[in-house]
């Protein structure tokens, strides 16, 4: 048997640039409980809790939490084997997404930085993908001016969106056509997904006297969801699907090279091989 006929037979098993360990695990699902928390607890409240009556602070106290949180999972997740290589890969991976980013500033839909988090988090893992979503959020937030309570949601929502790609079954033998199908299916899905949780972090401040689709904090959870969702089809509906469209047209097109790209960089940089030193013949 050929070496090309033994690699087809057993692929070879593609490197992970972060393995997610227990302490990395448990710090990336209290940051997600608590995002979830953050982003749902309108449905969540009752109307006579305190929370309700002080909707106008709740964006600082969760960004507050969820910046200090995130940096608790980047800080697990670098020690579960972050190393120099994988670094310099994040590095150069999160500045080309945030470049990609203020393309389509001010155009609907055309962001084409969510196709590249889709490719890297299926290739480099979940791990990777979320400190990557997350790092590459904020990378761009610098770039175009956009810090603000609603970046820690962004980096959290970034960071999922990236590490769902991670998730996708068959890293080590699904590849060609289905590959594609799989990721361009996941990354129409998840576009959606993106702004549905994104409206989630802005519209209970919008003042339910300025519209019916506002959040109301003494109308029950089925009128708001009513709410909510007539908000999303209202205000974000058109731009969610040109996000999703333009993610899967890209993963179409250009996701075959990008793929053969990060799995050659990611094979040549060979994050799981142990760095060993040998001594010097005399």
């Amino acid at each position: 048997m050929s070496l090309r006929e033994t690699t087809r037979t057993h692929p070879q098993r593609q490197a992970r640039a972060v393995r997610l360990g227990p302490r990395s695990l448990t710090a990336l699902a209290l940051v997600s409980a608590v995002g979830v928390a953050g982003f749902t607890w309108p449905f969540l409240a009752p109307p006579t809790s305190q929370l309700s009556a002080h909707a106008q602070d709740a964006p600082w106290l969760f960004a507050g939490l969820l910046v200090l949180l995130v940096a608790v999972v980047a800080a697990a997740i670098s020690e579960s084997g972050l190393g120099p290589k994988a670094v310099a890969m994040l590095g150069v991976l999160a500045a080309t997404g945030a470049a990609l980013r203020p393309i389509g500033a001010g155009t609907a839909g055309i962001e084409p930085m969510f196709f590249l988090m889709v490719l890297s988090g299926r290739v480099l893992g979940p791990g990777f993908g979320f400190t990557l979503g997350s790092v590459t959020m904020f990378a761009s937030a610098l770039l175009t001016g956009g810090v603000g309570p609603w970046l820690p949601f962004q980096m959290l929502a970034m960071g999922w969106f990236a590490m769902g790609a991670g998730l996708l079954p068959g890293p080590d033998r699904l590849r060609g056509r289905a590959e594609l199908a799989m990721l361009a299916g996941y990354g129409f899905l998840a576009a959606f997904a993106y702004g549905t949780v994104m409206n989630m972090a802005g519209w209970p401040f919008m003042s339910a006297l300025a519209s019916n689709v506002a959040f109301d904090p003494h109308a029950p959870v089925a009128a708001n969801l009513a709410r909510f969702v007539a908000y999303c089809v209202a205000t974000s509906l058109g731009w969610d699907l040109g996000r999703a469209v333009v993610t899967v047209v890209l993963t179409l097109t250009l996701g075959p090279a990008v793929l053969r790209a990060l799995r050659r960089a990611t094979r040549r940089a060979a994050f799981e091989t142990p760095v060993t030193f040998e001594a010097s013949r005399q």
